[in-house]
């Protein structure tokens, strides 16, 4: 087994008191001084986390957008230069090859983030599928770090350290070549946490002086460092969706419950065939949200029960800090997906009731 490759933060963890575990093989920090005040620091005030082992891979040429649009389910068409688009790759039969995120540069230029786990997989893909575009597709994660300053004084607290004035960077916009504790850095402001907050792309050797900026800046505003485990209450909460739970290969976006970022009504794109024919057959089953009515907390995996017959299984369970509830999300069957069918979550051994609520367990709050 290789060691786990470290980010240009490993350092800065471990003097901030990191507890380090392997996460698809990068030494990360699954926690600082525990996930439940990290996470409260995330909704009240402001966290920086370390997401620089996400991928990252550049699209140039006279034909990037005509081969982006064929690849994904999500529409660039309309975008203005510098907008950002989540959106899914998928295969012929409609499972996920990866979520991402879409960078609009210009026409002739995109930034692609990929998860960590699917780097390899999602390179290897996009180059398979260049067919006859005119397009130079490039893996650029060896050569750039990535902080995210999430939560409601995110603004406040960067804009200390920059002369840009970030109010002008709209939910789901980028701006490039911003001065960040004098470093030039990419920004972005889209976020997995549902509150406000923004992404800053820059080299290794600026990283650690910005987290350090950072944190120094944000000293009176309460900021702290965040890890793996608060990143994953957070998103869930806000039910956004991770790639191995709530989607993958075997899981559509439909299935999911995400075809909102599904454009059916596009010219074509990989998948579209299989998922124009699930809409119309009708989802056989679909994720849900759920909470304990019962003492015991749901984990990804455990099986989802109506009487003796499993239905599903949990993608992702949590006792949410937010809502002081033992809540998850699952896959069940289509027939047990109304608000308020009751269900159980087999737990070890034992039985536990449960019933369907919305997914939408936070309102979100991003800026508009």
């Amino acid at each position: 087994m290789e060691d786990p490759k470290k980010t240009a933060l490993f350092y800065a963890h471990q003097k901030y008191g990191g507890k380090i575990v392997d996460y698809s093989g990068w030494a990360l920090p699954v926690q600082f001084e525990g996930i439940t005040a990290e996470h409260e620091a995330v909704r009240t005030a402001a966290g920086l986390f370390d997401v620089s082992h996400m991928g990252e891979i550049e699209v140039k040429g006279a034909q990037a957008e005509d081969y982006i649009q064929n690849l994904i389910t999500n529409d660039v068409s309309n975008l203005k230069n510098d907008q950002v688009i989540y959106t899914f790759m998928c295969y012929p039969h409609g499972g996920i090859v990866d979520d991402l995120l879409v960078y609009k540069f210009t026409a002739n230029h995109f930034f692609l983030v990929i998860n960590a786990g699917n780097i390899a997989k999602d390179y290897e893909w996009m180059k398979d599928n260049i067919g006859t575009y005119d397009v130079e597709v490039k893996n650029v994660s060896e050569e750039i770090s990535e902080l995210a300053l999430q939560g409601p004084k995110s603004e406040e607290i960067l804009q200390k350290l920059t002369e840009t004035d970030l109010s002008e960077i709209g939910f789901f916009y980028n701006k490039r070549n911003v001065r960040i504790a004098g470093v030039d850095c990419l920004v972005s402001r889209t976020g997995y946490t549902g509150e406000d907050g923004f992404e800053i792309y820059l080299d290794h050797e600026n990283a650690e002086m910005v987290w350090d900026q950072l944190m120094e800046a944000g000293k009176e505003e309460g900021i702290k460092p965040i890890g793996l485990g608060a990143r994953d209450t957070l998103r869930f909460e806000a039910s956004l969706p991770l790639y191995g739970n709530e989607i993958s290969q075997e899981i559509t976006p439909l299935e999911a419950g995400l075809g909102f970022f599904v454009k059916l009504d596009k010219p074509d794109f990989i998948g579209k065939e299989a998922l124009v024919r699930q809409k119309q057959e009708g989802l056989k089953r679909k994720i849900v949200g759920f909470e304990m009515e019962e003492n015991g907390i749901p984990r990804s995996g455990y099986e989802v029960m109506s009487g003796d017959k499993v239905i599903g299984f949990v993608t992702t369970g949590y006792y949410s800090p937010t809502l002081m509830k033992n809540i998850g999300l699952a896959m069940v069957d289509i027939e047990y997906t109304d608000l308020d069918t009751p269900i159980q979550i087999k737990i070890r051994k034992r039985i536990l009731k449960a019933k369907v609520v919305t997914k939408k367990f936070y309102k979100k709050n991003y800026k508009k």
